[in-house]
């Protein structure tokens, strides 16, 4: 059997709507579950095929995939508006769930904890923003504030901005965190210098600069883990 021909050819067991229907959408690989958004072929390949395919140029990788927009998607051949727009819909309802539950998370015991809330955020963006996680004496997250929007290489950070909006909201601790479009996590001697200004100016002020995350797709970078705080 070639890839060419029509799912509906497949054994029954092998065609995704029915593999998700009898045994559980978990069964279903990445390309099945993507081909089932874009629902129909063409001459030369099949759903799945044209799914593998468009997987493949982003390594498989998923949040490579939530990066790309309607007009990138629609490029690929057998592609058009119609499903390039499903699937980007389906990646931000995705990306929205994580949030929601990130957020359910209201004391930070980890940097694991604080990523799990930015990461949602950040992962998918290819420009650079600035964040901060404001924290009660507790631990408990009181609010986040997005403090700038940047490009691909970097973005600005008014300290004034950090500490008047932590006062504001009563903060005895905050977490700063950022993007690596690029998605290298290391930390550059720029990040390395505005977090330990930071820091100290928050020791004046008696807020406390728990970490520092730079989120970089589905990995992350801890100030606190690595002792670089």
């Amino acid at each position: 059997m070639t890839e060419a021909l029509s799912i509906k050819s497949w054994a029954e067991a092998d065609r995704p709507r029915e593999k998700l229907l009898k045994q559980g959408k978990n069964t279903l690989t990445d390309s099945e579950l993507l081909a089932l958004l874009i629902r129909s072929g063409s001459r030369e390949e099949t759903a799945v095929a044209l799914a593998r395919r468009i997987l493949g140029t982003t390594s498989n990788d998923l949040t490579a995939l939530a990066r790309l927009s309607v007009k990138e998607l629609s490029r690929f051949k057998g592609m058009g508006d119609v499903k390039a727009i499903s699937i980007v819909a389906a990646l931000e309802l995705g990306r929205r769930r994580r949030e929601a539950e990130a957020l359910k998370k209201s004391k930070i015991s980890s940097s694991a904890d604080a990523a799990s809330i930015f990461q949602p955020l950040l992962a998918d963006l290819t420009h650079e923003e600035f964040w901060i996680l404001m924290l009660d004496r507790a631990n408990q997250v009181i609010s986040q504030f997005n403090l700038s929007k940047g490009g691909t290489a970097g973005t600005v950070v008014d300290p004034k901005i950090i500490f008047k909006t932590a006062i504001e909201n009563n903060a005895s601790g905050i977490i700063l965190c950022h993007n690596h479009p690029s998605g290298n996590n290391t930390p550059s001697d720029a990040d390395l210098r505005l977090t330990k200004n930071l820091k100290q100016s928050g020791e004046l002020l008696e807020i406390k600069v728990l970490d520092h995350i730079i989120i970089a797709g589905s990995a992350y970078y801890s100030f606190a883990d690595e002792g670089t705080i």
